[in-house]
C-alpha cells in the first residue's frame, strides 16, 4: 500500500489530539490520554501506528459491516473518482450512480415499504431529513398542527439539533439547551433500568406501551407529527425490545395518525441477522434513515427510505407545498452512490445476516459465560445479530455503575491482548463486521475475559 503521509510517525505522536478535537470526547482528556492512532486495516483487523495488531470489535462505528478489504466497494470509488468525482442532485441535475441506486434501494427495501429515497449524508442528516419531511407531510395534508416528535429515553438519534432533541441521553442534550421544542420522551423498553422496576420483557413492553399512549393523550394526537425509534436500541447500551415492542408502537401510531420513523442507521443492512430493523420486528415504518453500512463505512453517505403513503403524497400535491426546501451539497454524491451500489450487491451476494446471525448468538452466549466469572458485569444484552453489550457494575445488587477507570481500563487490557472494544459509559459495546469469523469472535471474548481481570482488581 503506497504512503500517503507527508510525516513521520514521530511527529503524528507528537500531534497527537493537539490541533484536533475529537468528537465524543473532552479536549483535555484526549490531550492527557492521546488516542489510539489508527494507521491500517485489513479484513476484521486494525494495526495502529506502533504496529500493534488486533481484532476490530467496534466495526469502526457500528459500519464496516464487510470489513476494511472490501476490494469491489474501493475500485467502484476509484472507477467513479475518474469518471465524475462530483456533480449536485439539486433541481435540474442528477447523476447516473444516484438514479441506479435509489432503483436498487427500492427493490432491497421493497419488503419494508420503502419506495423513495432521499440522499444524505450520514446518519444525522438522515434523522433531520426524516423529522422535517414527517411535519412537511402533515402540512401538506392541511394538518399544520402536527410538529411534535415522541421518542425512546435512551434512544440515540445522531447530534445534529433535531436529533439530539429526539435524544434520549442527557450528555448529548444538556450543555447544548435549549433544543428544538416539542420533543417528548418515553421510557426505553429497558430490562435492567426502568422506571417500573420491571424485569419481564413482554410485560416492559406493554407498559412502555401504555406510556406512548398517555403522553399522546397529553399532547393531543392532533399535535404529534411522528415517533422516532431504533428497532434495537444501539449506542444506548444495545438495548433489544421484546419482540411486541415495535409492532404495538406501530399501532399505536396508526391509531393516532402519527407517523412512524424507524432509526435504521446502524440496524439496516444485516446487523440485527436479518436485513433491516423493522424487518426483523416485522414492521413497515413510513421513514426509515439509513447510512454507516450503506458503504461500508469506506464514503460519507445516507438515504432516508419512505413509504407509498409518504410518496404518493408528496408526487401527487397540487398545492406546491410539497416543494422540498431541504438538502445537502453532499446529498447524492456520485462517488458515495457507486460505493453504495458495490456495497449493496456484495453485501446480498455474501448474505451477511446469516453470519450476523450465527456469530452474534457465539458473541451472546460468551458475554453470558463471562458473566458468570466476573462480578463486575451487572447486565448483557443481545441476541438479535452482532449487536452485543456488557453493562459494568460496582454492585450488583445496587446496579451502581462503576468509577470511570474501570470501563477504561478493560478496555486499555482488552486492547492489549487482541481486540478493540468500545467503553460508553458503563457498557461495553461490541459491534464487530458481518463477515467475521468463529475463531476471531473467540479472539474477542479471550481480550475481553483478560480485560475484565485486569478490571475487577481496581
Amino acid at each position: 500500500m503506497p504512503e500517503t503521509r507527508q510525516q513521520d510517525d514521530n511527529f503524528i505522536k507528537e500531534k497527537n489530539a493537539r490541533h484536533l478535537w475529537h468528537p465524543m470526547a473532552h479536549p483535555a482528556d484526549s490531550q492527557s490520554h492521546p488516542p489510539t492512532i489508527v494507521t491500517r486495516g485489513e479484513g476484521v483487523f486494525i494495526t495502529d501506528i506502533d504496529g500493534h495488531r488486533v481484532v476490530d470489535g467496534v466495526g469502526g462505528l457500528w459500519n464496516v459491516n464487510l470489513g476494511f478489504s472490501c476490494e469491489p466497494i474501493k475500485q467502484a470509488i476509484s472507477d467513479q473518482l475518474d469518471r465524475l468525482p462530483y456533480y449536485s442532485i439539486f433541481r435540474g441535475t442528477t447523476n447516473d450512480a444516484a438514479v441506479e441506486l435509489s432503483y436498487e434501494l427500492a427493490q432491497f427495501f421493497e419488503p419494508d415499504g420503502l419506495q423513495r429515497a432521499f440522499y444524505t449524508s450520514g446518519g444525522g442528516d438522515s434523522v433531520e431529513t426524516a423529522l422535517r419531511l414527517a411535519r412537511q407531510y402533515h402540512k401538506i395534508r392541511g394538518d399544520a398542527g402536527r410538529v411534535k416528535f415522541i421518542s425512546l429515553k435512551k434512544g440515540y438519534h445522531g447530534t445534529h439539533m433535531g436529533g439530539a432533541s429526539v435524544n434520549g441521553d442527557a450528555k448529548f442534550r444538556t450543555q447544548y439547551e435549549p433544543l428544538l421544542p416539542g420533543c417528548y420522551h418515553i421510557p426505553a423498553p429497558y430490562t435492567y433500568r426502568n422506571p417500573f422496576d420491571e424485569t419481564d420483557p413482554a410485560r416492559l413492553a406493554q407498559l412502555c406501551a401504555a406510556a406512548l399512549v398517555d403522553e399522546i393523550a397529553f399532547q393531543g394526537p392532533n399535535t404529534i407529527a411522528a415517533f422516532i425509534m431504533e428497532p434495537v436500541l444501539g449506542a444506548g447500551g444495545v438495548i433489544p425490545p421484546h419482540e411486541s415492542f415495535m409492532p404495538m408502537m406501530r399501532d399505536i401510531c396508526d391509531k393516532h395518525g402519527i407517523l412512524l420513523i424507524a432509526d435504521e442507521v446502524i440496524t439496516a443492512f444485516g446487523r440485527t441477522g436479518s436485513w433491516s430493523g423493522s424487518r426483523h420486528w416485522g414492521v413497515k415504518p413510513d421513514f426509515a434513515c439509513t447510512a454507516k453500512a450503506i458503504t461500508n463505512g469506506y464514503f460519507p453517505f445516507g438515504a432516508v427510505m419512505m413509504s407509498e403513503k409518504i410518496a404518493q403524497l408528496f408526487e401527487h400535491d397540487e398545492t406546491g407545498k410539497a416543494a422540498i426546501g431541504h438538502g445537502y451539497t453532499y446529498s447524492g454524491h456520485p462517488v458515495g452512490a457507486a460505493a453504495a451500489l458495490a456495497c449493496l450487491a456484495e453485501t446480498k451476494r455474501l448474505d451477511v445476516p446469516l453470519n450476523a446471525a450465527k456469530r452474534g448468538t457465539q458473541m451472546y452466549e460468551g458475554f453470558l459465560r463471562l458473566q458468570e466469572k466476573y462480578e463486575l458485569i451487572g447486565d448483557v444484552r443481545g441476541g438479535h445479530g452482532l449487536m452485543t453489550a456488557l453493562e459494568l457494575v460496582s454492585d450488583r445488587k445496587t446496579k451502581t455503575p462503576p468509577a470511570k477507570p474501570v470501563p477504561l481500563a478493560l478496555q486499555a487490557a482488552a486492547y492489549e491482548n487482541g481486540a478493540m472494544v468500545r467503553v460508553s459509559g458503563p457498557n461495553v459495546i461490541l459491534s464487530p463486521a458481518l463477515v467475521i469469523s468463529e475463531s476471531e469472535v473467540e479472539t474477542i471474548l479471550s481480550a475481553l475475559d483478560k480485560g475484565l481481570a485486569e478490571a475487577s482488581e481496581l
